[in-house]
């Protein structure tokens, strides 16, 4: 049997969101118009050398929670250091909480979301394939995630903020990371925090968006 490029993983050991259907189907579906093949799975037992090393790009779609077994951990590590890619998108920044590592490569913490309400994104790097498509203000419902820290301190680059002059309980102020990727010693990582509800996987600009990273992970 031929081993998908994509390898979309949906566990989750916290609050699971009722958008991870809609989201898993919409990835594959970005992936395939991307001309990849691509396998959703909950099993951590998928998570080894040999099966990491077939794959172009891992997402964690929406995962709370420890979600992965320390071999799985270990080979997530060595597939991004070894030049893999791996998305993260909303919930994922609640995922492997003890797990030193992807603290580091998410840059920062989840640290909770007002109540899903309409808002606004500004974008800051239209020459990123993610945020190429997107207006400099984009008008988007969502869960507004908060985070423990500013992950430009971790070396993250930022692609898009939250504009908390749009909606009430940001606690970032002016300057509200929402989108940003970064490089990992030959591989790469992106994050959304947007992705909440199961509509926004039906939304053109959103599944632009994914698109874009996705483009940019497999390039």
């Amino acid at each position: 049997m031929a081993t998908a490029d994509v390898l979309i993983h949906t566990r989750t050991a916290g609050y699971r969101h009722d958008s991870i259907p809609a989201g898993a189907t919409a990835l594959a579906e970005l992936a395939h118009e991307l001309g990849r093949t691509a396998e959703i799975t909950e099993d951590p037992g998928l998570f080894t050398p040999e099966r990491l090393g077939r794959c172009v790009v891992v997402v964690l779609l929406s995962t709370t929670g420890n979600i992965l077994t320390p071999e799985g951990r270990t080979a997530i590590e060595a597939y991004l250091r070894g030049g893999g890619s791996l998305l993260a998108v909303h919930a994922a920044a609640n995922a492997e909480p003890d797990w030193p590592f992807y603290g580091e490569l998410l840059g920062t913490r989840f640290d909770g979301h007002p109540e899903i309400q309409p808002g606004r994104v500004l974008v800051d790097a239209h020459d990123h394939p993610a945020t190429a498509p997107l207006p400099d203000r984009w008008a988007w419902t969502d869960e507004w995630y908060n985070f423990t820290s500013d992950p430009r301190a971790a070396g993250v680059r930022i692609l898009a903020r939250a504009d908390e002059s749009a909606y009430r309980g940001g606690t970032h102020g002016d300057d509200h990371p929402l989108v940003w990727c970064r490089e990992v010693d030959r591989g790469r990582f992106f994050f959304t925090a947007l992705g909440h509800t199961a509509e926004a996987y039906g939304d053109p600009a959103f599944r632009a968006h994914l698109s874009g990273a996705l483009t940019w992970l497999t390039a």
